[in-house]
C-alpha cells in the first residue's frame, strides 16, 4: 500500500460530492448497475447516501450489500490523466432513530433540498463502509489502498456550533475564503462542514472543499486556522498536512 497516495485519494473523496454507485442487479443477475448519486461524508469519513426505497439501487442492496462508488475529478479534459477513486464497500442502511437523525442533520446541510423529498417520500440513509480502495492519480500512478477515510473529530454538536457561529457572525471571512479560491460569487456561500483537514462550503447547489494549512485536532486549532485564513492573501498559507 502506498502512503503517498493516501493524501490525494482522501482529498479527492473530500473535494467531490457525487459519484457513480454500482450495485449488483437484482433484475439482471450478474450484471452491475450504475447511477450517479450525491454523497457527503459521515462522522467516520464514510460516504453517506440518501436513496429512495423504490430505486433500483435499494432493491439491489437489499439483496447484496457489496457495492462500489466511483469518484472522479470534475471538469477534466483528459479523464485518464486525472485522479479517480473507487471505493469498494459494504452498504448498510441506517435504522437506529438516533443514527438516522444525525445523518439527516448532516446530509441536509450539504443538500438542503433533500429534506423535502425525504419527508414526502420513502427514502433511507445508507452508509458505504469501505473494504478497499483503488486510486488512480494519472498515468502509471495506480494504488490499492486499505485505509483512506479519516473520522471527523468534530462531527455532531461541536461541528454544528462552529458552523452556525461562522455563518451567523463571520460572513465577511467566508466571502474572503471564496475570493481566495476564485469560487463563484453570484450566490452567498454557506459553511456546511468542518473536519480536521478543511471545510466544506455550499454555493448554490455546488459543494467546495477547502483545505486548512495544517491538520486541526481540536476546536481551538480550527478557530486559529479560520482566523489565519481570513487574513491570508493566498490559500492555504502553508502546505496542507493531510495523511
Amino acid at each position: 500500500m502506498s502512503t503517498k497516495a493516501l493524501r490525494p485519494a482522501r482529498e479527492l473523496l473530500l473535494k467531490e460530492y457525487r459519484g457513480v454507485l454500482s450495485t449488483l442487479s437484482k433484475s439482471m443477475p450478474g450484471y452491475p448497475f450504475g447511477s450517479v448519486v450525491p454523497y457527503c461524508l459521515d462522522a467516520q469519513g464514510h460516504p453517506l447516501l440518501l436513496i429512495s426505497r423504490i430505486a433500483q439501487h435499494t432493491h439491489n442492496l437489499q439483496q447484496e450489500a457489496r457495492c462500489s462508488l466511483l469518484v472522479g475529478e470534475r471538469d477534466a479534459e483528459d479523464v485518464q490523466a486525472v485522479g479517480r477513486l473507487t471505493v469498494m464497500a459494504q452498504a448498510r442502511k441506517l435504522v437506529d432513530e438516533t443514527a438516522v437523525g444525525e445523518a439527516a442533520e448532516r446530509y441536509y446541510r450539504y443538500f438542503p433540498d433533500a429534506a423535502g423529498y425525504h419527508k414526502a417520500h420513502d427514502f433511507d440513509f445508507w452508509v458505504l463502509e469501505p473494504v478497499r480502495h483503488r486510486y488512480i492519480g494519472g498515468f502509471g500512478a495506480i494504488h490499492w489502498l486499505d485505509e483512506v477515510t479519516l473520522a471527523n473529530p468534530f462531527a455532531g454538536s461541536v461541528e454544528a456550533r462552529m458552523i452556525e457561529h461562522m455563518n451567523s457572525d463571520h460572513a465577511a471571512a467566508i466571502a474572503h475564503y471564496v475570493a481566495l479560491n476564485d469560487l463563484p460569487t453570484a450566490t452567498p456561500a454557506q459553511l456546511v462542514g468542518i473536519d480536521s483537514e478543511g471545510m466544506h462550503l455550499r454555493i448554490g447547489q455546488a459543494i467546495h472543499w477547502l483545505p486548512f494549512g495544517q491538520l486541526c485536532n481540536n476546536p481551538t486549532q480550527v478557530r486559529e486556522a479560520l482566523v489565519l485564513l481570513a487574513r491570508a492573501e493566498r490559500w492555504p498559507p502553508v502546505e496542507t498536512a493531510v495523511g
